[in-house]
């Protein structure tokens, strides 16, 4: 039997730096050399120029998340001061770069098919909570335009937007994974990516694994370069880095009012 592969997958970065230069520092020390974006690379954060730049040098495939379709988008009918910020802040090209990626990607891993893209198999803009309907779960494994429909359906399914970790697993073996975010998560704040391990593109039954891993970083550092470079939103993004609180939850968080979740709660852009 061919000997297994481990695979780094990244969501959610959102600008935040420090938590990646953290992760693919524990990347690193595993040993591991394949890492895959599933997206969202910029906003919210400080530094998304410098996160696209090492994304693009580290990241074997590199997938389009709903920030990176709609925030370099030229044709964009809404705009405010925060948007015009996070857009300034991309360097030449990088624009253009992040609306030009994949959709998803589709491999074999130990006889499963595995498909990944960001937040839904129809669109970027669209995302599947953990709390969600059996219908919605069961669109996860469906060909659509997005995905295209050249390709058998997967059955194990992996994705992020959400920035809440889950393994769900239901009949027939079909089994979805949210990866959580590496620059913004949400509940326990500490940075998460998922290493995925199993005998890459082959269609033959053979173990195969996935597990989380959660990174300890410097967030007082990544406070200190957001005051630096006076990110728009402050106090929300203080929030969510120290809290894991959505940043919609600030005033309700001020008051002391008791807090339980995020997921009414939340931005449309996430």
């Amino acid at each position: 039997m061919p000997a297994p592969t481990r695979i780094a997958l990244l969501s959610d970065v959102h600008g935040n730096l420090t938590a990646l230069e953290a992760v693919l520092a524990d990347i690193d020390a595993r040993g591991i050399t394949r890492i895959f974006n599933l997206g969202d690379y910029v906003g919210k954060g400080p530094r998304g120029r410098e996160v696209v730049d090492l994304c693009r040098e580290r990241c074997e495939v590199n997938l389009l998340g709903n920030w990176d379709d709609f925030l370099p988008d030229p044709d964009r009918t809404f705009d405010d001061d925060a948007m015009r910020w996070w857009l300034d802040e991309l360097g030449p090209g990088q624009g253009e770069w992040l609306r030009s990626l994949p959709f998803c990607h589709d491999f074999w891993l130990s006889g499963r098919r595995v498909r990944l893209f960001h937040a839904s198999e129809e669109t970027v803009h669209r995302r599947v909570r953990y709390v969600r309907s059996q219908a919605e779960y069961e669109a996860l494994f469906t060909n659509t335009a997005a995905t295209g429909f050249d390709h058998p359906e997967p059955d194990l399914v992996g994705y992020g937007d959400t920035h809440d970790p889950f393994y769900e697993c239901q009949l027939e073996g079909r089994t979805a994974f949210n990866t959580g975010s590496v620059g913004n998560c949400m509940g326990d704040a500490t940075p998460l990516y998922c290493i995925l391990e199993g005998v890459v593109d082959s269609p033959d039954p053979a173990p195969w694994a996935i597990s989380y891993v959660r990174v300890p970083y410097d967030v007082e550092a990544e406070l200190e370069a957001a005051r630096r470079l006076g990110v728009p939103h402050y106090d929300g993004y203080e929030l969510e880095l120290r809290h894991g609180l959505y940043r919609g939850m600030l005033e309700e968080w001020r008051a002391g009012e008791v807090l339980t979740g995020y997921h009414e709660r939340e931005s449309v852009r996430g």
